[in-house]
């Protein structure tokens, strides 16, 4: 199989490097020998200093830069873990076929694969249980999350599953029928988008306590939201009633893993679309259509 593989920073290093490690060569030199997908390329092979021989990964994420997409690769940057990543192409519907339902029957981004420590391959999806998973896992110093049992713990998750069952599908439907919609339908735009901007003023008051969603820390409750507060704009809804949530976007992106994780698969252009006319909106929009309908006539033929 053709591979394209992406040429990260200190991957040279890691092949020559003497002082680099025995098991990060070998590691190295497997991901090579493995059949991969044509698009799959690395991440972080040796930029991670959160990584320990306790916690080795064979972290294989499939995504697209949407809001959802980017919450996985945000962590993945924040705990420095090296991952693989094939970018998953809407436009040929390569979410539904066979070799990616394997992974996700539900045929949706993201995905991710790895390794359990006993050796059993685990696939996962939903990007919350993915995220879960990730600080569970690789986080035993809960720089991005919070000790189980803790109060902390358990309002990290309140905020998680608020933006799986609220915030994402809300302003998810608001950009279909003010974006993708075959026609104009003023009552599903106010609906959604009325929706997704109290989500926000939920937003506001909570960061009103503090700089982050939970306690003293940025977490993966704060990662989930990010993306879709960061693609405000392209919903059609204004953050110039909700100060708070507009500082709470900037400090966020100020991060590295977040400026990071945001370009992964490709560059993330939420912030561009300020500058963009209407008309260059809709056109980019345009861009989408076809295969969000043919996608949508598809599903309900199954």
């Amino acid at each position: 199989m053709r591979a394209s593989w992406g040429v990260y920073k200190g991957q040279e290093e890691a092949m020559t490097d003497p002082s680099l490690s025995m098991q990060r060569i070998t590691q190295l030199a497997s991901h090579f020998a493995k059949p991969q997908h044509p698009k799959t390329f690395l991440r972080n092979f040796t930029t991670s200093t959160a990584m320990s021989s306790s916690t080795n990964s064979n972290i294989h994420l499939y995504t697209v830069g949407t809001p959802n997409g980017i919450k996985v690769s945000i962590l993945l940057e924040e705990l420095g873990l090296p991952y693989k990543v094939t970018p998953i192409s809407f436009s040929k519907n390569e979410q539904k076929e066979p070799w990616f339902l394997e992974i996700n029957p539900n045929g949706r981004i993201p995905a991710l694969t790895d390794t359990l420590p006993d050796g059993t391959p685990i696939n996962l999806f939903e990007s919350g249980s993915i995220l879960q998973y990730l600080v569970d896992r690789y986080d035993p110093e809960y720089k991005v999350s919070y000790p189980r049992g803790t109060k902390e713990y358990y309002e990290m998750n309140n905020w998680l599953h608020w933006q799986m069952g609220g915030l994402g599908p809300m302003q998810g439907q608001a950009n279909h029928f003010f974006r993708y919609a075959p026609e104009k339908i003023q009552y599903g735009i106010d609906r959604y988008q009325n929706e997704t901007r109290r989500l926000y003023g939920v937003m506001e008051r909570q960061l009103e306590k503090g700089e982050y969603l939970v306690g003293d820390r940025a977490t993966i409750a704060d990662f989930a939201c990010w993306g879709w507060v960061a693609a405000h704009h392209w919903a059609g809804v204004s953050l110039n009633e909700f100060p708070k949530l507009d500082a709470w976007l900037h400090r966020l992106l100020e991060r590295p893993g977040v400026e990071k994780g945001r370009h992964v698969p490709s560059r993330h252009t939420a912030f561009d679309m300020k500058n963009k006319s209407e008309e260059e909106l809709e056109k980019e929009a345009e861009k989408s259509k076809a295969w969000v309908q043919a996608g949508m006539k598809a599903d309900a033929k199954k």
